[in-house]
């Protein structure tokens, strides 16, 4: 199946997974709705809304970009209509824009706490909840959250708990909705990576390069994320995917091909239940 023609609204879209997964859909043909903060080149981090357009368009689709602070109600909802009034409607929804801060609770400063808790679970509930009526009137409609399934295991959370309240605040509405949209044929699953994921966040505030050489590429959630918008919308839905793990199970056996450097052991990603284990091809 090809996304031709398809319109994506994906936030956090200015660079690493969001700007992946958009570019992935770009090649088909589709339109991307760049739903962003990031109008200002940052000193540490590249790419804008308009970088991440200018992408879009090389790749061969058509981009959106809009300034959208996914805390902001007005923001959100002026975005999700001046993208289903340039490109038609709206197909596809990826709530990818997240908040980290590894912090243990008594150094976690409530301002921090409020920042991850309006951006991961808010803003993803609320941009979810104004989609509805455009994804109601798309032929295979898909709500993707970049979100780890829901291991209630305490090693997740002791570590630094404002954080995966957060985190899984957005799988909690992949849960609910998913119950709750399947009468009206709108999927609703969330996917995580196994690895660390070479992104910007990953080299500025979790581990510096060592930890990008043992990273794979944005490119493999793109090319899982690709797969599930494939699916119908009707019966493929409340589904919590680890990156290679479904990329196995839908025939892919390079995996080599994510490696940011083959020769560097992969640094395992947070939250990956010990019930899930790698595919045998994976390395």
């Amino acid at each position: 199946m090809t996304l031709q023609g398809k319109t994506l609204f994906i936030t956090g879209a200015s660079r690493g997974i969001g700007l992946a997964i958009g570019l992935k859909a770009a090649r088909d043909g589709a339109n991307v709705v760049i739903a962003a903060k990031s109008a200002e080149p940052h000193p540490k981090l590249p790419g804008t809304i308009y970088t991440a357009a200018e992408e879009i368009e090389k790749a061969g689709g058509k981009a959106l970009p809009l300034v959208v602070d996914v805390r902001d109600e007005e923001a959100v909802k002026g975005a999700l209509a001046k993208g289903a009034e340039v490109f038609g409607g709206i197909d596809i929804v990826v709530n990818n824009a997240s908040a980290i801060s590894l912090t243990p609770t008594p150094q976690t400063d409530m301002k921090r706490f409020d920042l991850m808790h309006q951006i991961n679970t808010r803003g993803t509930y609320m941009v979810s909840k104004y989609a509805i009526p455009y994804l109601e009137k798309a032929e295979n409609p898909h709500i993707l959250m970049m979100s780890p399934p829901l291991d209630m295991s305490e090693k997740w959370f002791a570590p630094h708990l404002a954080y995966t309240m957060a985190k899984y605040g957005m799988s909690l509405c992949v849960l609910g909705l998913a119950g709750e949209l399947r009468g009206r044929g709108i999927a609703v699953n969330a996917l995580w990576p196994r690895t660390v994921i070479a992104t910007s966040a990953v080299k500025n505030l979790l581990g510096g390069d060592e930890m990008m050489q043992a990273s794979r590429t944005p490119e493999i959630l793109a090319d899982a994320a690709h797969l599930i918008f494939s699916k119908p919308s009707r019966s493929f839905t409340g589904n919590f995917l680890i990156d290679d793990t479904f990329l196995a199970g839908e025939g892919v056996t390079d995996f080599a091909q994510y490696r940011v450097d083959p020769s560097k052991p992969l640094m395992p990603d947070f939250f990956v239940p010990d019930d899930i284990p790698p595919p045998s091809q994976s390395s």
